[in-house]
This record gives structure tokens, C-alpha cells and sequence, in this order.
């Protein structure tokens, strides 16, 4: 667990630095220095197998920022040279005035926006060091630089604590809680949608990436070519985020996963007209959970045809037209979607438009510190939907921070989803049932209501017994002791 350790002590050290605060800053400081060791130890892997395969290979960075040139510099018996390694003052201004600049400048001196070389760019064009003293600095870069990424175990462990890091940044508040989708809970969406090498994968809003991220994982077990990779590396995930630091955590994450040049853009997706989607721009596969309650400009409402001025209701009418016709979608929204009047029209759009057929209802704690009940809905574009498969997730226990949703507890769903057969959990809804509301709210035909036939008295008596039972077990505890 020397990943775990690691991380733990470097946000000590961060507590007392003056320019971080929380666990915002916490993870966007670490990111930047994992990244840049990250990189060093994939420039010195590419450049070892270049002299395998008797080849050149030009690093991508220049030798005076390499990490064992300026960050941690090697006496003869590969301890750190304490005379080389810069600290204190000179360390932060080097930091600041050459490291920082240089790396911003890749975004303009890359050959092509799909290179590794821009995504550094683009990287430190978004990012700023927070940690003004050059002593915390140099303790932290010692703990970085202990860490290794050669080895798959290496980047296994590594992507999971920082995944870890990535919820506890989404736990620090309401704008961090946009960023995290619990990873047992997008797993399982991408196992119902199945996404296949030559499809393309795309989440508009992506936030830290999660839902790109486990499509990789997921895919790669698909690969039977050096066809098949380059597919996944270089023309399968497609993300955008509007906010600066999700994105600069996105393109990180995506990066430590194994997906050398992420392409993801930072914008606004609601800003785009869609009137102006090509066939050429649609994607196979759309997995996502949209923000919802924000807020735009007057202007961007003008780009939809369902007017709205709730983000999620923007963003599902972009799901609709991004995907080519027999494209699939899994989308995490609030269950007030299914009821909402402000959203009938678009419930009717999305049935005409696309075979809606399974709506997974999630109990309450799923999205911890978050307070909001939340469905996800599976839909295929290109045929309406005449009937709805629902399955009303029931873990047996209250979620929470120390009690999250697992994959267990998704394991039935996933398993009747196949069928789409009835239990006591699931059931079948005929849309041409529905009124002109066109409400599609979640009421389980098969839940059986337990009735409380109890008078208060009957009640009050039982409270009272239970107590005195208490009360003896307590007194003979005590004759004991």
C-alpha cells in the first residue's frame, strides 16, 4: 500500500500549505506532480524499447524539465544529490517562472491536437502551483519520486487511490460532488450498454472522466490486434467538460489509465447548435450523468427545441441528437425526470425518438452527500419505445459515506436486465398505457406493502415491554461485571 501511504502523507503536507485549502486543491497539486513523474517513467519505458528494437526516440520533454534533471536528481548510488536538488525559493521559482511556461507553450509547438504533446500543453495552460513554499514542494516531490509506474500492479494501485482522491474531491462540496459518479454504479451501466472496439464512446459532460475511464477498462479486454489498441487509443472516447479543473483531471486520469492522448476538450457542450450536428459528429455509445440545476446564458436555451432551463433537460436533448441511429445511451438523472410537468414533452420526444427500454431506479445514498434520488435510463435511438423494463434497486441496507453501493448489490439487476423478465424488484411498463402526462414515475406492481394494523395503545405497550427486557439484560450485565 506504499501508494496509499504516500498520498496520505503528501496531503499532510498540503494542510499546511497557505495557497491549498481542501480537497479541491489537494488532488489538482498532487495530479501535476504524479503526472509529470508519470510521464518521465513513460518516456524512459518508450526509450528503452526503442534501443530494444535498435531505433531513436525524441523525448517530449526537454531535458532540463526530464524529473530526474530538476526534481529529483541522482548522486552515484542513486540517492538524491542534495547539492543538485533545488529547494526552498529557487525551487518555487523555478516552478513558476521556467517549468509552468515551458510545458504551457507545448499547446501552441505540438504537431497536431490529438498528440500527447498538446494534452501537456493544454494540462498546464489550465493548472497553477498552489504550493508556494519551496521546502513543502521539495518534501512532496521526495514522496512522488519514491513511486514507480513501470509495472501493471504499479499503475493498477496508482489508478485506484487516485480514483479514490477523485471521490473525496467530489465528497469536498456541491461543485466537487458534479465530478464523481460512484464506479460500481457506472461498471454496471457500461456491462447493460456493452460498448465494442470500432464504436465510439462519448460523455459530453464528463467530469473526471469516470464513465470514459471504465469504458477503457471494460473494452480492452476486446483486444485481439494492434488494430484494435490503436482504435481504443486513438478514435474511441470523445469527452468534454466545461469546467477547468474536472477537465484537467479528466485528461490526467484518462492518461494514468493508459489512453496516451485523451480526446477530450474543455467547453461548453450546450453552447453548440445542434442544427448544425452532422452525421460525421453522432457517436455509437453516449454514457453520462449530466449536471442538473445550473445554469446558462439566455442564448443557449435558443439551441434547443424543447425550451428549458434545466441543464439536464438541455443535456438529454443532446444525448438524442449526438447518437447515430441504433446507437445506445446510459444516463444517470434525477428521478424527477420521469414526473416532472416540465419535462413531458421531452419523456415524449425521447419515446418517439428512441426505444427507452430499461429505467433502473436507485435508492437514496448512492450519490453520497448528494440528498438527490436518481434513475438511469437506458435507451437505443432510432425505433420508439413501446414498452419499459423497470428494476427498483433495493439493497437490503441504508447507503452512505461508510456504506456505498457495490457491485453485488447490482448483480441481479444486470442479470434480469438481460431478459427483462418480472421479480419483485422488476416489472413491465406498456407506454400506450399513459396518459397525456406522460408519467413514467416508478410504482412497483409486485412490492407488497406491509400495513401496520397496530392501535397507538398496542403500540405504546410494546415499546414498554421492550424496554423493561432491555432493563433486565442490562441489570444482569451489570450483576456480572
Amino acid at each position: 500500500m506504499q501508494y496509499e501511504s504516500t498520498f496520505n502523507a503528501i496531503d499532510g503536507i498540503l494542510r499546511n500549505e497557505a495557497g491549498c485549502s481542501n480537497e479541491l486543491d489537494y488532488i489538482e497539486q498532487t495530479s501535476w506532480l504524479l503526472f509529470l513523474k508519470y510521464l518521465d517513467d513513460l518516456e524512459n519505458d518508450l526509450e528503452m524499447k526503442a534501443e530494444l528494437e535498435e531505433e531513436e526516440y525524441a523525448r517530449i520533454i526537454p531535458q532540463e524539465l526530464q524529473w530526474s534533471v530538476w526534481a529529483a536528481p541522482k548522486d552515484e548510488n542513486g540517492e538524491l544529490d542534495v547539492v543538485k536538488a533545488m529547494t526552498g525559493d529557487a525551487l518555487a521559482d523555478f516552478v513558476d517562472q521556467k517549468l509552468f511556461p515551458t510545458l504551457k507553450e507545448f499547446k501552441n509547438t505540438a504537431k497536431a491536437s490529438n498528440t500527447l504533446e498538446y494534452k501537456i500543453g493544454e494540462i498546464f495552460t489550465e493548472l497553477r502551483n498552489k504550493i508556494h513554499s519551496g521546502y513543502n514542494l521539495r518534501e512532496i516531490i521526495n514522496k512522488v519520486d519514491a513511486l514507480h509506474f513501470q509495472s501493471a500492479d504499479d499503475k493498477h494501485e496508482m489508478t485506484v487511490l487516485y480514483e479514490d482522491k477523485i471521490k473525496r474531491m467530489g465528497n469536498a462540496g456541491r461543485n466537487g460532488g458534479e465530478y464523481y459518479t460512484p464506479r460500481p454504479l457506472i461498471r454496471s451501466i457500461i456491462k447493460v450498454v456493452d460498448p465494442k472496439i470500432g464504436e465510439t464512446v462519448y460523455d459530453p459532460a464528463c467530469g473526471s472522466a469516470g464513465f470514459l475511464c471504465e469504458a477503457f477498462n471494460y473494452m480492452q479486454e476486446q483486444i485481439k490486434s494492434t488494430a484494435d489498441s490503436d482504435k481504443l487509443q486513438q478514435s474511441t472516447y470523445y469527452g468534454k467538460e466545461k469546467k477547468g479543473l474536472p477537465y484537467i483531471i479528466a485528461t490526467m486520469n484518462m492518461i494514468f489509465h493508459g489512453v496516451a492522448a485523451p480526446n477530450i476538450v474543455r467547453g461548453n457542450t450546450l453552447a453548440e447548435n445542434l442544427s448544425q450536428v452532422q452525421e460525421k459528429d453522432r457517436k455509437d455509445v453516449i454514457l453520462a450523468n449530466p449536471p442538473f440545476g445550473g445554469s446558462e446564458r439566455s442564448e443557449v436555451y435558443q439551441n434547443f427545441d424543447i425550451q428549458t432551463s434545466e441543464t439536464a433537460y438541455m443535456f438529454m436533448q443532446h444525448f438524442i441528437k449526438m447518437l447515430k441511429t441504433g446507437g445506445r445511451a446510459g444516463i444517470v438523472i434525477k428521478n424527477t425526470f420521469l414526473s416532472n410537468g416540465d419535462a413531458t414533452a421531452l419523456r415524449k420526444y425521447l419515446c418517439e425518438f428512441c426505444n427507452l427500454h430499461t429505467i433502473l431506479d436507485l435508492p437514496s445514498g448512492v450519490f453520497t452527500g448528494a440528498g438527490v434520488k436518481t434513475v438511469v435510463l437506458f435507451f437505443t435511438k432510432g425505433t420508439p419505445t413501446k414498452n419499459i423494463w423497470y428494476y427498483q434497486l433495493n439493497p437490503g441496507r441504508n447507503l452512505g459515506k461508510t456504506n456505498a453501493l457495490n457491485e453485488q448489490d447490482l448483480a441481479d439487476f444486470i442479470a434480469l436486465q438481460k431478459t427483462k423478465a418480472d421479480s419483485e424488484n422488476s416489472w413491465t411498463l406498456d407506454v400506450s398505457t399513459l396518459d397525456e402526462n406522460f408519467d413514467l414515475s416508478v410504482k412497483n406492481p409486485n412490492k407488497v406493502e406491509v400495513v401496520d394494523n397496530r392501535t397507538p395503545r398496542e403500540i405504546a405497550e410494546q415499546i414498554m415491554a421492550l424496554n423493561a427486557e432491555s432493563n433486565e439484560l442490562l441489570n444482569e450485565i451489570l450483576e456480572m461485571l
